[in-house]
């Protein structure tokens, strides 16, 4: 388990909090997770760079190495990474690990947004609404190289619904950068989630890393996230899509985002992720 203390906004608080109240509340034991501490990343400065448009841009690179750097020792020490953030930020450090090493990695995808916006069409400028479309090569060399970190052919995109706001600010969509699988809570309901979890299984060739941002979860399930919108999907269902690619030996490693501890008074979501993640992890 390692922590990634981060928030895009570049402010002191909210989702930087996150990895310091999920270890008091028992998760690396609750998953069988040795504690590996936290990275010294933070993303400072709320000003949007001139040239890429992201906001504290200089420290979204440094955040970037320093996880690129943590995650590839994890994995060169061979474990299976379990990164408790933080923000959707810390994606491309992640990949630019697996790909310094040469593994292909696929990703799954749990996220209420398709984060495809760059740093022109991002309404905030935030890294958090981009890391889909920079692991496929849209962003700053700084960021992720030369080179896409993914193939549009090994991501699955399960659970996001702003497609109607992304489309209109610019956003381009799963099928307009060659990703085939992009399925919505409506999907996931009418299919089963594990229907679903077996089509991710048989359609992503190499190993598979799991995302999960809780926006994906609904507003009355948890509440404690800075990007609320309407539907999503349940506690049971994010475990029924996850758990199985977790379970299957085919897992790269796992991420947890968006938790927002400055949005949860009782500590009732901080023990309701707890849960969520020791039933993925579970036998």
């Amino acid at each position: 388990m390692i922590g990634v203390p981060i928030d895009s906004i570049g402010q002191v608080g909210g989702t930087e909090l996150t990895p310091g109240v999920m270890r008091r509340s028992g998760l690396a034991r609750a998953i069988g997770a040795r504690d590996g501490g936290d990275l010294d990343v933070r993303i400072t400065g709320t000003d949007r760079d001139p040239t890429t448009g992201i906001v504290g841009y200089p420290s979204v690179v440094a955040v970037t190495e320093g996880i690129r750097e943590g995650v590839r020792a994890s994995l060169e020490r061979g474990e299976l990474p379990v990164l408790v953030g933080g923000c959707c930020t810390l994606l491309p450090g992640v990949f630019t690990a697996f790909s310094e090493l040469g593994r292909r990695t696929a990703v799954a995808y749990l996220d209420g947004h398709y984060d495809l916006y760059t740093g022109v069409t991002s309404p905030t400028g935030e890294a958090a609404d981009m890391p889909l479309a920079l692991l496929l090569g849209d962003g700053p060399a700084a960021l992720i190289g030369d080179a896409p970190l993914v193939d549009p052919a090994d991501v699955a995109v399960l659970g996001a619904r702003d497609r109607d706001e992304a489309v209109g600010l610019g956003s381009p969509m799963p099928e307009d950068v060659g990703i085939a699988i992009d399925r919505d809570p409506s999907h996931v309901s009418s299919a089963g989630a594990a229907a679903v979890a077996d089509e991710v299984l048989a359609a992503l060739e190499p190993p598979i890393w799991v995302h999960l941002d809780v926006d994906v979860l609904t507003t009355e399930e948890f509440p404690a996230t800075p990007y609320l919108q309407p539907g999503g999907l349940t506690i049971d269902q994010v475990v029924d899509l996850a758990r199985p690619i977790v379970r299957s030996g085919r897992c790269a490693g796992v991420d947890v985002t968006c938790y927002d501890p400055d949005m949860d008074d009782d500590g009732s979501s901080a023990d309701r992720l707890v849960d969520l993640l020791a039933r993925i992890f579970s036998e």
